[in-house]
């Protein structure tokens, strides 16, 4: 299955569509460390993390873990680890996945310059919860907690998102 995302806010998948937030910097094709921006292309759905202090393990069959404490995800380009998951405290720049305000309670990680990282080329593009305003993201996806609990009941590892600027192109 393919999941679609437009610059509109809108992601879709079989007959769904439902309302999801993209990047500050919109859709771009040439994605960038720290631009904003949500990165065009289809990407496979790895993993799921999820906090189990707050969620129940979600329904997939995508491989799921529970989110420690002391996880982190590198967003460092310089370094050899950069867009790769690491344990904190780390040595270079590393975004905390343990977060206060619930965004990352449930996360998807997407295959996205993951195979092999490209050093400055985006790094920790997830398909996550989004805030209650659906405010914009620094590059990710975001949905509510609900729509994004539904689609892990239907993904498997053959799945992807893609993201494509244009609305008009999904229909």
């Amino acid at each position: 299955m393919d999941i679609h995302v437009t610059a509109d806010g809108t992601l879709r998948y079989d007959c769904t569509e439902i309302s999801c937030a993209i990047g500050r910097g919109g859709i771009i094709s040439n994605k960038t460390e720290g631009d904003g921006a949500t990165p065009v292309g289809c990407y496979q759905l790895r993993r799921v993390l999820y906090r189990s202090d707050r969620v129940a393990r979600p329904e997939t069959a995508l491989e799921a873990r529970s989110i420690m404490p002391n996880d982190g995800w590198c967003d460092d380009p310089a370094d050899p680890n950069y867009n790769k998951p690491v344990m904190k405290p780390y040595p270079a720049s590393a975004e905390s996945l343990w977060r206060d305000d619930g965004l990352y309670d449930v996360i998807v990680i997407l295959g996205h310059n993951d195979d092999p990282p490209i050093s400055g080329a985006g790094s920790a593009i997830f398909l996550h919860v989004a805030r209650p305003d659906f405010g914009p993201t620094d590059g990710c996806v975001a949905v509510s907690l609900s729509d994004l609990i539904g689609l892990l009941k239907i993904c498997g590892d053959k799945d992807r998102i893609c993201i494509n600027a244009s609305p008009a192109a999904q229909k």
